[in-house]
């Protein structure tokens, strides 16, 4: 109540001093300011006032300030915070067939998963979405997720005992036990610490996240197991997107897609040049076959299957 209080005490002063009727809205994220998503959502703010002259700003809350993800999501759906960017899948706590996009190796890379948000599957998705009080506005890439440790992982047989840190999502932790790890999940905000007391073992994320958050600083080894491609999903609460105008929704839509467009070419250019940061750092990077981990998450399919249907990850696809 304090935050919002001091937020629209704030929209009252510049409306005055600028004369216009403005609104400034409100972005949480669990990202911190070193990221490329952090730096879309600058780029959104920038093109946001620019396109609607000043009418509409925002305030945006970084670095898990507001609560993890299922806190700013909670906060957006009771109409206390405008917009959370969050995984796409990570909604499966509340849309379970989320856990069908998420399943790892499902989807090979981010124009697949595009098309596939995009397509009627996703559009079946956006409507479940919206009947949880919250509208999808985008869909930014966040990178494939890779697999550091304290040892080189050369084949899926170096994953047994590890206790890899996922987060507390379905897919991951199948991923995790599926290749013989022992998952643990730990706050993204404690896994430094987690990582640097040896609390757990190994972690995975983006190679933009392990550079923005230097968990190169507490781990030694990178391997290259592709097992997920992660997105930002730009969530708005419903009653938020209810109440702006056509006019201003398209400000918004306009100006998210920028934010989208230098997010997605950082991450591209960051993966492309981060392997050779990290070598130079001293990490050991593998290339372990990733066919075994690929078959290794079959049970998981058919656990998915069983709860969704006979052919409903390909139904995702459209194979």
């Amino acid at each position: 109540m304090l935050l919002k209080n001091f937020l629209i005490a704030g929209v009252a002063t510049m409306a005055f001093a600028t004369g216009i009727d403005a609104r400034e809205l409100t972005l949480g994220m669990q990202d911190n300011e070193a990221t490329p998503v952090y730096k879309g959502a600058e780029e959104f703010a920038r093109v946001l006032a620019e396109v609607s002259g000043g009418e509409l700003t925002v305030k945006m809350f970084p670095s898990a300030t507001l609560g993890d993800f299922k806190a700013m999501v909670q906060q957006a759906q009771a109409g206390e915070l405008d917009i959370v960017v969050t995984g796409y899948p990570d909604m499966s706590y509340v849309i379970p067939e989320l856990k069908l996009i998420g399943a790892p190796y499902v989807v090979g890379d981010f124009a697949q998963l595009k098309d596939v948000v995009n397509g009627p599957w996703g559009q079946k998705m956006a409507g479940k979405f919206e009947e949880q009080g919250i509208h999808v506005l985008d869909l930014w890439y966040y990178g494939t997720r890779q697999t550091t440790s304290n040892r080189p992982i050369n084949s899926m047989d170096d994953m047994k005992g590890l206790r890899l840190r996922t987060p507390n999502v379905p897919f991951l932790i199948a991923y995790a036990e599926a290749v013989g790890a022992t998952p643990a999940p730990v706050a993204f905000a404690e896994l430094y610490l987690a990582l640097q007391t040896n609390q757990v073992d190994a972690q995975e994320n983006p190679l933009t996240t392990i550079d923005a958050q230097k968990f190169y600083e507490v781990q030694n080894s990178i391997a290259i197991t592709n097992h997920f491609v992660a997105s930002a999903a730009i969530l708005f609460g419903k009653s938020s997107w209810d109440g702006l105008s056509e006019q201003e929704r398209e400000w918004v839509t306009t100006a998210i897609h920028a934010g989208g467009e230098l997010n997605n070419g950082l991450l591209a250019t960051g993966e492309a040049e981060l392997l050779k940061v990290f070598e130079d750092k001293g990490l050991t990077i593998t290339h372990p076959d990733l066919a075994p981990f690929k078959a290794a998450m079959q049970p998981y399919y058919d656990t998915l299957e069983s709860e969704f249907g006979a052919g409903a990850i390909a139904a995702v696809t459209g194979q």
